[in-house]
């Protein structure tokens, strides 16, 4: 660290929107967090039905959580939603005017056994990269339980984005991994909203199913 000061004590003016707006089960739940919980439900739930509106929810949940992760010494989740922010620009754009390899608008499609692969091996990749960065570059005292929820949302973003059925997959993934990592941190109401998107990804699954174009298997 450049200094003594926490990193993120850099984010204190947000503390106002950190006061308590009820207690559940005796841990204060705050105005930031409610409303981020609340888009982020909404975004799953357009995601669900395959509704580009889910992009800009995706937009503004990310920066309120970005700020709530980073008071909370979750940098690499912190960091992760400022890219969610340009990924959601990205995958707003690839779901209005998007071309899938036939010149064709996006639909829901598979990945091949490749591709597959590839989602896999870069996540794994990523993650100790990336938590000895968050050791090394921060203060976090969970670099690399933070890095690993990190690390594969950038692949389910992508996946996402492209509309691939495997982002689901990805998804409850990273959900239950991240149902950990922020019940240790106390944040109880994302705990709970984390719970109902590793339900929401077996329901997305089942969805896009139906409405999911195989791309030729390429190996």
């Amino acid at each position: 660290m450049l200094n003594d000061a926490p990193l993120s004590d850099l984010f204190a003016w947000a503390d106002p929107w950190l006061a308590p707006l009820f207690t559940a089960w005796g841990v204060p739940v705050s105005h930031l967090e409610v409303w981020a919980f609340a888009l982020s439900l909404g975004m799953v739930l357009f995601n669900l039905r395959i509704n580009p509106w889910a992009w800009p929810l995706a937009i503004v949940s990310s920066l309120l959580y970005g700020v709530l992760f980073a008071r909370s010494r979750l940098y690499g989740e912190a960091s992760l939603q400022l890219v969610f922010v340009a990924l959601s620009c990205w995958g707003w754009w690839q779901w209005l005017w998007g071309r899938n390899q036939l010149n064709e608008s996006l639909k829901p499609q598979a990945l091949g056994r490749r591709g597959r692969w590839w989602a896999l091996s870069a996540a794994l990749l990523m993650w100790p990269l990336l938590g000895l960065l968050l050791d090394h570059a921060t203060d976090s005292d969970v670099p690399y339980l933070d890095a690993l929820p990190t690390s594969a949302s950038l692949v389910g973003q992508w996946l996402l984005g492209r509309k691939y059925i495997e982002n689901w997959s990805t998804w409850l993934m990273v959900n239950i991994v991240s149902m950990g990592l922020f019940g240790h941190k106390g944040l109880w109401l994302t705990v709970i909203l984390y719970g109902l998107f590793a339900v929401l990804s077996v329901a997305g699954w089942q969805q896009w199913r139906r409405h999911v174009a195989p791309m030729p298997d390429r190996g």
